[in-house]
């Protein structure tokens, strides 16, 4: 190759000829060569000292291509936050990447100089403009290569000014948007905080009633003779505005109307960003809407701001199916047809089915969301059913009607309540007497069934702190030889405490009565029983409790329960020890004598949604008949 260039240039032209030796400098023999160009490999050092043959360091006849292993180091970063730039460094790094496995002197030498510039440039962000980075390669000791990152940062740049215009437009909100902003003169020239500060600013300018701010660009200059910059931040407010109309396309999904009695602000109130983003929000959690758009238009009047909202449908239909199975409910097959929005806006409507082993049950039901105002659900429903437990057998024709404010994830709420009305009639099999005589009754059941509870937890699916308190209350009237009422009422109360960061401490207890009659004479399926995953682990649905001579369980007036258990966490995965207790009494008020234990372990799987949950129980005081080993599989927390 070096001949035939040199062949070249003999023959060249006459036009490009010139006095070549002229413009040369005389040639010195003893300075030292230039590097090879563009192959990234340098001459040897004549004046070193030599090397033995043999040694670590020494620069043996190495193919190009060998494999070999190499680490990372560092020398240099100790003077600046190392910690955080080490962190995107890794994330982003073409060594770290490849550390540890094998690779060529080429594939080495490439990577080194590619994170070279990335240190610089990262160090360029955090205000360190005048920062270096060598590198250098190394034999390690036993075997392999460390490739070192030698940093000199340099002093850190500062802000000697920041101007961000336009704020005096906002009045007196301007020194709390300017104070949002967050940079100031003296302080490093970070990226990340301006960043962060221009974010932070579009945020609250919004927030503090500006839906047409416009938030231009940084401008940043950099002095190096004085290594300081000067900032600066053009705004523009756009005027306050107060929230005005909804505004919808013909034919739309949703009336403004009823958008409105979803949203959390009304007409008149000062506009906040994040009240349009809690709106989306909340039109998705519908089921019926794929997409939305929401923008502010200007509003009738020149203070007034209008929300205009677009949604695309989603389809409004959904069939579901459930086939399971258990040691104490055998196989269960559950079907359903539902239509979201059968009674616009909002009206589901459900029709339903469960054939089974113990179970068999066919039922419409409606269910009309966002009734009236947000969360407030209007329901409706007539099933027929017929049910064979241990404990008893009933075929019940049941229709009801209730409305409630629920809470849920997107809005998890501190009160909650429930009011409810409901008819049945009930033909129900049981024992009586000391011989367990078999017996059938029928009942004609009316039930005002109510409920109050607070929430003072941190999350709906997975607590971690707080305490959560619910009541409910049941009035009931019943006829069956004879009329008389009576009250049912039950409390639950939880608590939640940290330790640490990985565990979590949980605890509950439960009390129930039925006041105003016998055991005898409340039907069997309005009875209490304990046990069951959301109730005493480790024992069969309904097993806890007095029972007949047939060892079946009869239910009773009154219970008691309680739950202990640890929540270890670690990542995505946890455990979770835990230790149950209760009974079920013939008396009307609930004691703690004669109380059956159960203890486990459980596993957690935690995911965006909440915990999946696996729990392995056995009772620690088991009666005849209850087996040794009981498993719960559910979505969430037990309590």
């Amino acid at each position: 190759m070096m001949f035939a260039a040199l062949a070249f240039l003999s023959s060249a032209s006459p036009l490009c000829a010139q006095d070549i030796g002229a413009s040369l400098p005389p040639l010195d023999p003893e300075s030292p060569l230039e590097p090879l160009p563009d192959l990234g490999v340098d001459w040897p050092d004549l004046a070193a000292d030599p090397v033995a043959p043999g040694s670590p360091a020494a620069p043996t006849q190495t193919d190009s291509t060998a494999q070999l292993r190499y680490r990372v180091a560092f020398n240099g970063l100790g003077e600046v936050d190392g910690a955080a730039i080490r962190e995107r460094f890794d994330a982003l790094s073409v060594l770290k990447a490849g550390e540890g496995k094998a690779a060529n002197v080429a594939q080495i030498d490439r990577r080194a100089r590619e994170d070279a510039a990335l240190l610089r440039d990262l160090l360029r962000a955090d205000g360190y403009y005048d920062a270096s980075v060598d590198t250098s390669v190394a034999s390690a000791e036993g075997g392999g290569l460390v490739v070192t990152l030698d940093v000199q940062p340099g002093p850190v740049y500062r802000f000697t000014a920041v101007d961000v215009r336009g704020l005096e437009e906002a009045g007196g909100k301007a020194d709390a948007l300017r104070e949002a902003f967050g940079v100031k003169a003296e302080q490093p020239v970070d990226a990340d905080a301006v960043i962060g500060g221009e974010a932070k600013l579009r945020s609250e300018i919004g927030e503090a009633g500006f839906p047409f701010a416009k938030v231009g660009e940084p401008e940043i200059v950099v002095d190096h003779d004085s290594r300081t910059a000067t900032l600066v931040l053009d705004v523009d407010p756009g005027g306050a505005r107060k929230f005005g109309r909804i505004v919808v396309p013909d034919g739309a999904l949703f009336s403004a109307r009823h958008i409105q009695s979803i949203s959390r602000f009304e007409p008149g109130d000062t506009f906040q960003a994040s009240d349009l983003e809690d709106l989306r929000r909340a039109l998705i959690a519908t089921g019926l809407v794929s997409t939305v758009s929401i923008k502010p238009v200007p509003g009738e009047t020149p203070d007034t701001v209008d929300i205009a909202v677009a949604v695309e449908r989603a389809p409004p239909r959904t069939i579901a199916g459930e086939l399971g199975y258990s040691t104490g409910e055998g196989i269960r097959l559950e079907a359903s047809w539902q239509h979201r929005n059968l009674l616009p806006p909002e009206g589901a409507v459900t029709f339903r089915g469960v054939a089974g082993t113990r179970e068999q049950l066919a039922g419409v039901s409606l269910r009309r969301n966002n009734f009236r105002t947000r969360d407030q659900v209007l329901t409706a429903q007539m099933v027929a059913s017929n049910l064979n437990r241990n404990a008893y057998e009933a075929k019940t024709f049941q229709i009801g009607a209730g409305i409630e404010r629920q809470t849920n994830i997107i809005w998890q709420k501190k009160w909650t309540w429930s009011l409810g009305v409901e008819l049945l009639a009930s033909d129900e099999r049981d024992t009586v007497g000391l011989s367990a005589t078999p017996r059938r009754r029928t009942f004609f059941i009316g039930a005002l069934p109510t409920s109050l509870s607070y929430d003072g937890s941190d999350d709906l699916l997975n607590p971690s702190r707080g305490y959560r308190l619910s009541g409910r209350l049941s009035p009931e009237v019943s006829l069956q030889s004879g009329t008389f009422s009576y009250v049912r009422a039950q409390i639950d109360a939880s608590a939640y405490q940290p330790v640490n960061d990985r565990v979590v401490v949980a605890g509950r207890v439960r009390f129930g009565t039925i006041a105003g009659v016998s055991s005898d004479a409340v039907a069997p399926s309005r009875r209490f029983y304990a046990g069951g995953g959301g109730s005493v682990r480790g024992y069969s649905y309904q097993a806890i409790g007095p029972r007949d001579l047939n060892n079946d369980p009869v239910g009773g007036r009154s219970l008691t329960e309680f739950s202990l258990e640890a929540r270890v966490r670690f990542g995505a995965l946890g455990v979770v020890p835990f230790i149950d207790g209760g009974n079920i009494y013939r008396s009307a008020l609930p004691s703690f004598d004669k109380m059956r234990f159960g203890a486990g372990i459980g596993a957690r799987y935690y995911t965006s949604f909440g915990p999946i949950r696996v729990d392995v129980g056995t009772p620690i005081n088991r009666q005849p008949g209850d087996a040794r080993i009981a498993v719960y599989v559910s979505l969430g927390q037990a309590f």
